[in-house]
């Protein structure tokens, strides 16, 4: 199949374009989303989770580079993944690029060079998965096992997943923001420079920065994108523990803020948070920010760090989740999905109840 996923087809930039703005500065970015989001029917459909879908799959993640050992392993599952996720209804996939590092892959043996390939790697099989899809929507593609499937031409974003300096240590710290005093701003601008600036020019739409645990991880993300001159949008994603701080006990609305000031960003708002503390969130991110607010809860299930497995029966179910979701957006989110542990048929319900959006307008 020919290989349509070059920059110059990226949805946003081609909305860009259609407003004779070429070349477009980050201070535009929050009114190209906007323009997706219109074409969207008003609200957005990301993804789901991606390592645990990966695992129920049969992929063995038991490895510090997690989702993205499948880069290596079995490129073949994450293509096929996003496919899923696509024929759930959504609108935006996430690459397998959270966990994926220069200095983790180098660790494991590899080059600078392969590092970066494979960084952008993880941006084609997402292409290569919105490609495959849309052939499928103009072969009208059905059979009578998979009619459920969703074929409907309408934008569709590839969002470059980069996940936290945490994630990379692989030992929880993500999910606590506590990395000590020895890593400072600087630490985290360098460790983050150059895989930033590798999938900003892999052919993806925007960039998400996932499960941000603390404000310092926040101001340096936004500085990198001005110091880069970044020139695809961004989305900050923070990991909060109550619907008022993230994780570390930093203020949301404080890491929000930070957001709100870098043009670059195009959106703002949580991920990977148990689905009661969302409502709180966005009414959070809502007091500074006048972008577009992006929730992505996880099933609210709790995992066992020692046993490295989650502990059955402590989520809520797919129709309590979707049951959120009109009061989410009706609150202000107009990016919705799911983090660990929901799954294509997760995506799939919040597709049918918002399925009162407007038509997407023609590709």
């Amino acid at each position: 199949m020919p290989n349509k996923s070059k920059k110059d087809n990226s949805p946003l930039l081609l909305l860009c374009r259609n407003k004779s703005q070429m070349g477009y500065s980050g201070a535009q970015s929050s009114s190209l989303l906007k323009d997706f989001l219109r074409k969207s029917g008003g609200v957005a459909i990301i993804d789901g989770g991606l390592a645990t879908e990966l695992e129920r799959h049969g992929a063995d993640l038991n490895d510090p580079l997690w989702s993205a050992k499948c880069l290596l392993t079995s490129p073949h599952l994450i293509r096929s993944v996003h496919l899923d996720y696509l024929e759930a209804g959504a609108d935006i996939i996430i690459t397998a690029s959270y966990q994926a590092t220069i200095q983790g892959f180098e660790a494991k043996g590899f080059s600078s060079e392969e590092s970066e390939g494979m960084l952008r790697r993880s941006v084609e099989i997402a292409c290569e998965a919105r490609d495959i899809y849309y052939e499928r929507c103009k072969a009208g593609a059905s059979d009578s096992n998979n009619d459920i499937r969703i074929l409907k031409q309408r934008p569709i974003l590839v969002a470059a997943s980069v996940g936290s300096y945490g994630a990379y240590l692989a030992d929880g710290s993500e999910y606590s923001g506590n990395y000590g005093d020895e890593v400072t701003l600087e630490t985290l601008k360098d460790f983050h420079r150059k895989r930033v600036q590798v999938v900003a020019e892999s052919g993806a739409d925007l960039i998400a920065f996932e499960t941000i645990p603390n404000k310092v991880e926040a101001q340096a993300y936004a500085m990198l994108l001005e110091e880069e001159n970044i020139k695809i949008p961004a989305w900050f994603s923070f990991n909060s523990k109550d619907g008022i701080n993230v994780v570390n006990g930093d203020s949301l609305v404080e890491c929000a803020s930070i957001a709100e000031s870098c043009g670059k960003v195009a959106a703002v708002g949580i991920n990977c948070t148990p689905p009661r503390f969302i409502h709180g969130s966005i009414l959070s991110v809502k007091k500074v920010s006048s972008k577009p607010i992006l929730i992505y809860p996880n099933s609210g299930e709790s995992y066992d760090a020692d046993l490295k497995e989650w502990v059955q029966n402590t989520g809520v179910s797919d129709e309590d989740f979707v049951s959120y979701v009109n009061k989410w957006c009706e609150v202000g989110a107009s990016l919705v999905g799911g983090c660990c542990r929901t799954t294509p048929n997760t995506i799939r319900a919040i597709c049918r109840t918002l399925s009162n959006r407007s038509p997407a307008l023609p590709l």
